[in-house]
């Protein structure tokens, strides 16, 4: 039997009792999107209604954890959109380097890809050992793989591409080394990352940062939490601290003028004014 399609009303009863249930704010993600996540989900875990998810919910509570591997996106890679990186080697790491300690957050980060790609960026400007990402998501299974820092290797080939077009001062497996049948990231980078769990639709600033990325996020966000999430990287940023979005997000709303102004069009980096 097929699943059912979701309707609002029972979309918002399963928001409702995931937020009561397990402290998951999903209810200002957008629409459409989130409608079609629980929909797969549904055909995932072989249910047709979100009653159903509900009962499963009621029966075995950890049935949860794969609920929210389909409610959350994990799209992610390394040196994704290479121009991006490219910018920010050549317009925010000098800025980087005039901090003794420079603290960069990378926000939804998913499996781990993009934080890393930041540790091999301040690896390659000699900014590493003095520097730390702070890297979150709200996904546990995406965190823990995040932290074992072991992709595949067919993957590291691939995000190899992107690494020398983004400018990269050597070869991506000068970064890691096969074994446990995979491409394992250098001990180096692994230490320089810290994940853990923050919510961008509930939680509030933990640290006062230089630079924050977050890349197609905003995208699955309605306009109420996009401003947000906004005026929380703009409390979390030092003055004259960058926050970088990348080509596939949104333009910042009107009240930008007043807090950041435009470093990089095309790459949607931003600079917080006071610097």
């Amino acid at each position: 039997m097929s699943a059912a399609e979701v309707a609002d009303d029972d979309l918002d009863r399963l928001l409702e009792i995931v937020l009561e249930r397990y402290q998951y704010d999903f209810r200002q993600y957008a629409r459409t999107s989130v409608r079609r996540r629980v929909q797969r989900a549904l055909e995932a875990m072989r249910l047709v209604s979100v009653d159903e998810i509900v009962a499963t919910l009621d029966r075995d509570p950890r049935r949860f954890t794969e609920l929210l591997g389909y409610l959350t996106v994990q799209v992610t890679s390394m040196f994704r959109d290479p121009p991006f990186w490219a910018a920010l080697r050549s317009k925010v790491l000098p800025y980087l380097a005039t901090y003794p300690s420079p603290r960069i957050w990378s926000a939804g980060v998913g499996t781990g890809e993009e934080a890393y790609s930041l540790a091999i960026l301040l690896d390659e400007a000699g900014l590493l050992d003095r520097s730390i990402v702070y890297a979150t998501d709200i996904e546990p299974a995406a965190l823990a793989a995040a932290t074992a820092g072991i992709y595949s290797l067919k993957k590291m080939r691939e995000y190899g591409e992107s690494y020398a077009a983004a400018g990269g001062a050597g070869s991506l497996a000068d970064h890691y080394t096969a074994a446990y049948g995979g491409a394992v990231l250098s001990p180096r980078l692994r230490k320089a990352v810290v994940f853990s769990d923050h919510s961008l639709s509930t939680d509030s600033v933990f640290a006062e940062v230089q630079l924050i990325v977050c890349r197609n996020v905003f995208i699955y966000f309605e306009r109420p939490l996009q401003a947000r999430v906004l005026q929380l990287f703009a409390d979390g940023l030092s003055r004259g601290g960058y926050l970088a979005l990348g080509s596939k997000e949104i333009v910042l709303p009107s009240f930008v003028p007043d807090v950041f102004t435009e470093v990089d069009r095309d790459a949607r980096i931003y600079r917080r004014k006071g610097g």
